[in-house]
């Protein structure tokens, strides 16, 4: 299975029975833990609950994001609906996300032409991955985080309670989620250049207000009592869980930031137990998987721009690195062209041959044709830093790691 691919929906369905994904879950509460432990809760995603292998190739974060958005959502519509079929499935989740966005002109405007409903999904969800990244949309900052994404599943249950309002629901649970973690940011009483740089962002957003008053946090603390008309909501499992991400980045905890969770406990009625696992889960999933996980991280646009393509062009590489390796082949010039270019800078003219020959093999490869769009000769210069890779040893051996 291929989830760069198009219907990759549909294969995903066919590898596995309805038991496998849904029925062997007694509750949202015990799916929400087996995602956790993927990583989805906090934004890093390194597997897919499902046990049974995909296929042979090797995911990126992004796709095995999307694969768990599409399986919690597809987990999320037969707990309402357990005589439903995947096809009843599919097309409630379109008709949930275009009444999420009706009368505003956003990503799902560019998939009106006629396709099939799995396509269309396909789109809409590789869409929410890049649109989820940028919260603060007014200004330059980039959140690189996909943890917010959990907000569509809970936008989604309460769509099937009452569709009315889900918009209203939406927004306020993203204001409310954002502003528990900004104000657990706030709390930390060393905070990094990073820390502070979000905060100053955050604060120039008007849909957010920070109260910096003595009272301020325990005002916002007190706006969360709604939640607690469900005793065992998601929401409230969740805002705790990404209020400890916010803590995790140096590893410790202060005074100050045991306070304000310690309030939040409260506030949401959760006992020291309940934070305790919080934290304990996370940490695990950090020792396992990764040192280093945020919930906010700044970059650059360009810089962002840079690292996106970067992981583009390393995708397509990798996926389509024997047909490429079997076009250098028969490009004699071109390979010896590239290995000289280990070892010593080209000239003008050789440059131009190289740039030339590479985008006659992105011709004979559908998957590289982004390469021959407006603007794709700046890519190449990646796709020349990979390929080296695919080039025989000895062309390699004075290379400077």
């Amino acid at each position: 299975m291929n989830p760069s691919a198009p219907d990759w929906i549909l294969k995903f369905l066919n590898l596995f029975e309805k038991e496998e994904l849904v029925d062997s879950f007694k509750n949202n509460h015990q799916f929400y833990e087996a995602l956790k432990q993927t990583g989805f809760i906090y934004g890093v995603t390194v597997s897919v609950i499902p046990k049974k292998s995909l296929g042979h190739l090797k995911y990126t974060k992004e796709e095995l994001t999307k694969i768990n958005l599409f399986h919690t959502l597809l987990f999320q519509y037969f707990q309402n609906n357990e005589k439903g079929s995947y096809d009843d499935a599919i097309k409630s989740i379109l008709t949930f996300y275009n009444h999420l966005e009706k009368g505003k002109t956003g990503f799902f405007q560019m998939f009106s032409v006629a396709q099939s409903p799995s396509n269309t999904l396909e789109h809409i969800l590789t869409a929410r991955l890049q649109s989820v990244n940028t919260i603060l949309k007014k200004n330059t900052i980039s959140l690189l985080t996909h943890a917010l994404l959990y907000l569509d599943i809970l936008a989604f249950k309460q769509w099937q309670k009452d569709p009315s309002s889900v918009k209203t629901y939406y927004r306020e649970l993203e204001s409310t989620t954002l502003t528990a973690c900004f104000y657990t940011l706030i709390s930390k009483k060393e905070k990094t250049k990073y820390d502070k740089l979000l905060v100053a962002f955050f604060e120039s957003s008007s849909d957010y207000i920070i109260d910096y008053s003595e009272g301020g946090a325990a005002t916002f603390l007190e706006s969360l009592n709604y939640l607690n008309s469900d005793k065992n909501s998601l929401e409230k499992q969740f805002i705790l869980d990404l209020c400890c991400l916010t803590v995790w980045e140096d590893l410790t905890m202060d005074i100050s930031e045991h306070q304000f969770l310690q309030q939040l406990l409260v506030t949401l009625n959760f006992s020291q137990k309940d934070l305790a696992g919080s934290l304990l889960s996370l940490k695990n999933f950090a020792e396992k998987y990764t040192e280093k996980i945020l919930l906010f991280e700044y970059s650059h646009p360009v810089k962002q721009f840079y690292k996106q393509s970067s992981a583009t062009v390393k995708l397509l590489i990798l996926r389509n690195k024997d047909r490429i390796a079997k076009e250098l082949e028969e490009s004699g010039e071109l390979v010896i062209l590239l290995g000289h270019s280990t070892i010593r800078d080209l000239t003008t003219e050789e440059k131009n041959k190289v740039k030339e020959q590479l985008l006659d093999i992105c011709k004979s490869i559908p998957s590289l044709t982004i390469f021959l769009l407006p603007g794709g000769s700046l890519l190449l210069p990646l796709l020349v830093k990979f390929i080296p890779k695919l080039l025989p040893s000895s062309f390699q051996d004075n290379r400077i790691k």
